[in-house]
């Protein structure tokens, strides 16, 4: 079930994001979104938070900064489920251009966004730290 990330949620949205991300959010990274209003969702099964979604909402566009979803639960469909309730939720906000970032290695992710009709609009060269230097982030674009 997706519902809107309440602060109760944090401690297990963290824990998610740091198993699932080599440079994870911090936990006031998270606190910040949801008081600043950002667009965070998460997906709750009998009280286990199985993933989430940060958006940062513009004036007609977003920003897809963070998705997660937990190990025991991957490559089953829910970052699909996840990336499209972010998508009707920016929709349903009039936000109708999404952007995003995401690593040239992270092969799943790039699959998941171009299955979703995402395209590379641009580079980010040496934008994320890598374990042997840096690595550039590849900026696509969607539409809600």
């Amino acid at each position: 079930m997706m519902r809107p990330m309440t602060a109760a949620d944090v401690d297990a949205v963290l824990s998610i994001e740091q198993a699932v991300h080599a440079h994870p959010w911090t936990r006031g990274n998270f606190a910040d979104a949801l008081a600043a209003g950002y667009l965070c969702q998460v997906d709750e099964v009998g009280g286990e938070l199985r993933g989430y979604a940060v958006l940062l909402p513009g004036v007609d566009e977003a920003e897809l900064l963070t998705i997660g979803v937990a190990a025991a639960h991957q490559r089953r469909g829910l970052g699909e489920a996840l990336l499209r309730a972010a998508l009707r939720l920016a929709d349903e906000r009039g936000l109708s251009r999404i952007f995003l970032e995401v690593r040239p290695s992270n092969a799943a992710a790039l699959a998941l966004y171009r299955k979703a009709g995402f395209l590379e609009v641009g580079r980010r060269r040496s934008y994320y730290p890598a374990p042997h230097g840096r690595e550039d982030a590849i900026l696509m674009e969607g539409r809600s």
